[in-house]
Order: structure tokens, then sequence, then C-alpha cells
């Protein structure tokens, strides 16, 4: 079955976590929605087909962020899903979400999980997004994944914060350069949010799910929910005048 309706998104990393709930909720504002995963196929399909069930049309492709190599292919494989599916409809936005943690001291950090975090956070989205740009319609929105350690300092994060820096920085400059297609760029900086993410242990050590709390002006730590709304916000027409910003997601954690 072909036709084209409604918006397609597509979000990186969109199995479990963070880029779940953003896909079930773009979905829920009206897209039909591409997702990739590297390894969990079987639950990339779980959300394959909990958005079919909602009547929007939904795919899983695979794809390594960190491997700039395969990028060719994946975006042969994008435009091929655009032309069978969507009567060769380009994509409305893009979400870079794909990523993994890293808790090491700036003292221990090696030079292997330096390049890891550089590949997979920064080089990564850096290189799909110029790829991904000719299947990108004009007036389309895209959306990178920072994180509020790139505004607080939590010790052991010395890589992965600096890398979540230069997204912010890299957004601008982005919005800059994409501002003649009318394309909007903005990150998404989440806090500390009850996920399978860094191991778990937001959600499953409740003395430093409590700490974090305590720091947070609405008392809580954050859950997928909260994140998920908001990028899909980001990439609809809802944000159309919102260009460049880096939206923080954490409920008030120091401020």
């Amino acid at each position: 079955m072909t036709h084209t309706n409604g918006k397609i998104v597509l979000v990186t990393g969109g199995s479990r976590g963070l880029g779940k709930d953003s896909a079930l909720q773009l979905a829920e504002k009206g897209f039909n929605v591409i997702i990739t995963y590297q390894t969990k196929k079987e639950a990339a399909d779980e959300v394959v087909n909990h958005i079919i069930n909602t009547g929007k049309q939904a795919f899983a492709l695979p794809l390594d962020i960190a491997s700039t190599s395969g990028f060719d292919l994946f975006v042969g494989q994008v435009q091929d899903l655009l032309n069978t599916h969507f009567n060769g409809a380009k994509l409305d936005a893009l979400v870079n979400n794909a990523g993994i943690g890293l808790n090491a001291s700036f003292e221990t950090t090696t030079e292997e999980a330096l390049d890891a975090m550089t590949n997979i956070h920064f080089k990564g989205p850096f290189f799909l997004t110029q790829k991904l740009l000719p299947l990108l319609n004009d007036g389309s929105s895209i959306v990178n994944t920072s994180s509020g350690l790139a505004r607080f300092s939590f010790e052991g994060y010395a890589a992965y914060g600096a890398m979540k820096a230069a997204v912010d920085s890299l957004t601008r400059y982005q919005a800059l350069e994409l501002g003649s297609r009318k394309i909007r760029v903005n990150s998404v900086a989440p806090g500390a949010i009850e996920t399978d993410f860094g191991g778990g242990a937001v959600r499953d050590i409740a003395e430093y799910n409590q700490g974090i709390a305590s720091q947070t002006s609405l008392g809580r730590v954050g859950l997928p929910d909260d994140i998920g709304s908001v990028v899909a916000f980001l990439c609809s027409d809802d944000s159309k005048w919102i260009n460049a910003q880096r939206i923080e997601v954490s409920g008030g954690f120091r401020i």
C-alpha cells in the first residue's frame, strides 16, 4: 500500500528509551515513522507494530551510528523506503537520538573510549545528517540530542558531557547554514531519566534517584514520556519559529 498521508520522520535509536518514546509520540502527532536500531531488532519491531496499530506507517532499519562507512548503504535504504511506501516523498523531520553513555573519570578515560564517544555522539550524527540532506524536505526540522551534562557537571562524564556540548554548538551552525532551506535545527537536553541508559542507574538505584530528585525543583527525576513529547513538538509545525535553541528538559535541575 502506498500513500503519503502525514509527515515522515526518521528517529535513530528508536527501539528503546527516549528514542522509542519519541517515535510513539511522533506517531500520535500524525507522523509516519522510520526508526533505526543497532542490535535490538525484536524491540524495534515491537515499536513498529505499535505505531502501525495506531494507523500510521512505520519501519525499522539497522544502523550503527558509530560507523560512517555504512551510511551510504543506509541512506539508500531510506530512499528505497520513501520510493516504495511514500511515492517518493521526502523526510519532514530527523531526530538524532542514538547514543550510549560512558561513566569514567577524566583521569582513566582511554583514547578508545573517547573515540567511541566522538563517533557515536558527534561524528556519526554530523555525517549522517549531511548525507540525509538530499532526502529532507525544505522546511523540515532536525532535533539533535544533547544532555543536561553539557551544562552541569557530574564526576565521570567528562567525555560524554563534552561531546554533548559539541552537539549544542553544531546545532547552532546547522541552523545557520541550513536556514536558506528553511530547515530548523534544535537540540533537546534531557536531565536524568528513568531508562536503561547507563545501566539503568537512575531507574534502579533508589539513593541516586532520590539525590537527583532532591536537586530538581519539580521534585522527581524524569521519565521517557517527559522527553518524547518535547521532541515531537520540535518536529511539528507547532514549533515553527523555534530555531537554533538548546532546550533542557530536566524539571529544573540545579537551576
